[in-house]
């Protein structure tokens, strides 16, 4: 998913360049980043990318870049949330590759660490959505965090997750530091994998408008070079509604692997120092900078050098 505005990293990241398409810190983008977890061919056929129309040229050049294919490229009309962007790729896949596909649901703008544990988890998330199960990925929590929503652990099922016993909105800070002292909790990642079909399915059940606009969008998309052009009307009729609300939290189908790989949705400044590589003052750098009687703050440079002397934070 590829269609975010990414304006709470505002100046770097702006409506007509979000920052999915921006390097942070490193050399790729962090769309580019997400295509290549993707890219091994014995894990998975070449990806769906769901974006805004105004981002395809980028989508398409940042991922000719990285020497990625693309199994296709569906263009909303309108920003909807995820669940109906979730619906058409669905769709999309499933007539593609056939109802059985799994389905893996990845935001184009969140930093992961792609270790061995990662890939272990998707190993158990494929296994659990083969067994019929809609699975979400709950990160190990490092701090009392109320930025993000959270996920109280159940029972563990034979594959090696859990069934979810509830999601829990973002939280205030004595909240958030309860569940981090309890225990049982993770955070929600918005990382999701169950097969086409029946995703398909729940959304008709808990959520048919969704499931009917998004069908019906790709029933009159029309093709435009390498892009699928959503319909436009019958989009914009679907409910403006994540995936969670429609039928994460709704149906007893839901399971999450819990997971201890690195994650961050970027959704701050303050995250992206956190995610950096720090000196010993606490300062993470990028480009072309220098830092003078400096301490924990992130300076980032695109062209000029930069300067900093005498900055706390």
């Amino acid at each position: 998913m590829a269609g975010g505005k990414g304006t709470r990293l505002w100046p770097l990241s702006r409506a007509s360049a979000p920052k999915q398409f921006i390097q942070f810190i490193g050399d790729r983008t962090l769309f580019q980043a997400t295509l290549a977890r993707v890219c091994d061919q014995t894990l998975y056929e070449a990806p769906v990318v769901i974006t805004n129309e105004d981002f395809r040229f980028l989508v398409a050049e940042q991922a000719r870049e990285l020497g990625v294919k693309l199994s296709g490229i569906l263009l909303e009309p309108v920003a909807r949330n995820t669940a109906p962007a979730v619906a058409a790729a669905a769709a999309f896949t499933a007539g593609r590759f056939g109802e059985d596909a799994i389905l893996q649901v990845l935001a184009s703008d969140h930093e992961i660490v792609a270790d061995q544990g990662y890939f272990e988890a998707i190993a158990i998330a494929r296994k659990t959505a083969l067994a019929g199960k809609l699975v979400t990925f709950g990160i190990t929590p490092t701090e009392p965090a109320t930025g993000y929503g959270y996920i109280e652990i159940g029972d563990k099922l034979k594959t090696g997750a859990h069934a979810v016993k509830r999601f829990v909105e973002k939280p205030a800070l004595p909240d958030a530091e309860h569940m981090l002292s309890a225990g049982g909790f993770a955070w929600n990642s918005g990382i999701f994998m169950f097969a086409a079909g029946q995703v398909l399915q729940e959304l008709a059940t808990f959520a048919p408008e969704v499931e009917t606009a998004a069908r019906a969008a790709l029933a009159k998309a029309t093709k435009d070079l390498d892009f699928i052009r959503l319909d436009a009307e019958t989009f914009a009729a679907s409910p403006d509604i994540s995936i969670d609300y429609a039928i994460m939290e709704r149906t007893s189908n839901a399971a999450v692997v819990p997971s201890s790989f690195t994650w961050s949705d970027l959704g701050s400044w303050d995250a992206v120092w956190k995610l950096g590589v720090r000196d010993a003052a606490g300062n993470v750098a990028s480009g072309h900078a220098t830092l003078v009687n400096t301490r924990n703050s992130l300076v980032m440079s695109r062209t000029s050098h930069l300067a900093v002397q005498g900055l706390d934070g």
